[in-house]
Parts: C-alpha cells; structure tokens; sequence
C-alpha cells in the first residue's frame, strides 16, 4: 500500500484552507484591487491560481512528481467545486467559460502527468501554465 507523501499532505491541508478562504471571502467586484489572504487572491479563481503556482514551482526545480501529484488535486478540487459544486459552480453559470479553462488546464497538467522518466518540454508547459493562467483571469 502506497502512502502519500508527507509534502504532499500538507500541501493538500494547504489547498483546502485555500480553497475555503476564497470561497469564504469573495472580493467586492466594484473594487479594483484585487485583495489577499496569506499571498492567494480572494477571487473566485484565487485558489486554483495558488495551487497552479506551486505545482509549476515544483516543475521549475525539477520535481515533475510533487507537480503531477498535486495537479491531480488540482483537477480533483476544480471538478469538485466547478463541474458538481452546485447551482454557484462555474460550469452552471458559464458553461463556455468553465470548458475553456477545463481544457486549459488538462494541457498545462497533461505532460506533467504524462512524463516517465524524462522531464516535459519546460517552453510547452510554460506556456501552458500562462495560458491557464489567463483562462482563470476570465472567471474571476
């Protein structure tokens, strides 16, 4: 039986309170700033922003295993939260929106998940993440 590592159970304690500080804090929409909490947006996307951060952090240092990892968390939260989170969830309220980041976001983590042995092409995923990055602009 595999047991999940301990980096990576602290960075999934570290999601979810993410996660619940975004959701638990929304930013006023007639503010131009964008407000903080611990260094994550309070937007709507704030959360799946942080997390996409830290996994391409762990690409950049060469740990394509804490970054796929952690990509399954981030795919798992999103579908969560995104596709069966409820009347609020962003493929109920701009389902056009929601595949376009959901497609943005299965490039940036795909080579990561995909990679055996041999590191992904680091210009393919930047420019992925920054592309994802962009898509989750549109939702906040």
């Amino acid at each position: 039986m595999r047991y999940p590592s301990q980096k990576a159970v602290q960075f999934f304690v570290f999601l979810a309170l993410v996660f619940l500080l975004g959701c638990a804090s929304p930013a006023n929409a007639q503010e131009k700033r964008v407000g903080q909490t611990n260094g994550v947006d309070n937007t709507k996307m704030g959360a799946y922003r942080a997390l996409a951060q830290h996994i391409y952090a762990d690409f950049q240092k060469g740990d394509v295993a804490a970054a796929a990892e952690m990509g399954r968390v981030l795919e798992r939260v999103w579908d969560k939260a995104e596709d069966y989170g409820g009347d609020s969830a962003l493929s109920k309220t701009n389902r056009q929106l929601f595949e376009e980041i959901d497609k943005a976001m299965d490039q940036f983590l795909t080579p990561l998940w995909e990679a055996k042995g041999k590191p992904p092409d680091t210009a393919k995923v930047k420019a992925a993440y920054n592309a994802y990055l962009e898509k989750l602009k549109l939702a906040d």
